[in-house]
């Protein structure tokens, strides 16, 4: 599994994705602090995180679109499931490339911790707790992602797929908005800011990734068997 993180990390900079990705993240994230923190005057840096997490579902698909549809439609993924790999190990490798991205921009943007440091005195608590929050949002969006990824050749079908998702778990719908609250990603995520973990929310965010991923393992895994 290491050797398909790595190799997956590795591809995500040879190409523009991870830096675009990265590069997006941080140009959010610098807008956010000036108008979130800077503007109003607050040292609290968990207010970047909160605005981040609504700029979170339009790009991850980025990261996951390609994850498999890209194999599929350039006639690959047959080397790859055969390949003396299991698909548990392909597609953890995958997810946890992904993450590693993430995280890469997530600790960019502690440059504006640092700086709030020397504005004021920002909660460490707080802080630390949002970006565990906002990371755990992160890993559900992605899992989402590859699933929609595994499930088609079309790369913005995939994108699409999930940012249709990600936006129905982040305001719901008019008739089903009472049902889908609880559950929302978004809802969950806002419970994490006044700096306590909520345990809860950390098995619901597990449980949508662990969901996803297995389902994800179950199509790959079925495709292999028909190969």
């Amino acid at each position: 599994m290491w050797a398909i993180i790595k190799k997956e990390v590795r591809t995500y900079f040879l190409s523009p994705i991870g830096y675009v990705f990265v590069g997006l993240f941080l140009l959010m994230a610098s807008l956010f602090f000036y108008s979130e923190v800077l503007v109003t005057g607050s040292t609290m840096f968990s207010n970047i995180f909160y605005s981040l997490s609504t700029i979170l579902i339009m790009i991850v698909p980025l990261l996951t679109m390609r994850t498999f549809s890209e194999e599929r439609k350039d006639g690959t993924e047959q080397l790859l499931l055969t390949a003396p790999r299991s698909v548990t190990s392909i597609v953890l490798g995958k997810f946890f490339a992904a993450l590693i991205v993430l995280l890469i921009a997530v600790v960019l943007t502690f440059i504006y911790y640092i700086i709030l440091m020397f504005l004021g005195n920002p909660n460490i608590k707080t802080s630390l707790v949002t970006v565990f929050g906002f990371i755990l949002l992160g890993a559900a969006l992605i899992s989402f992602g590859m699933f929609a990824s595994s499930i088609t050749e079309n790369q913005v079908i995939a994108a699409i797929v999930s940012i249709a998702f990600y936006v129905i778990t982040w305001i719901g719908t008019p008739y089903l908005s009472q049902s889908l609250e609880p559950l929302g990603l978004m809802n969950m995520f806002n419970r994490f800011g006044n700096g306590q973990i909520a345990c809860t929310e950390v098995v619901a965010f597990i449980s949508y990734t662990v969901l996803f991923i297995l389902l994800t393992i179950i199509v790959i895994q079925r495709r292999k068997s028909v190969k």
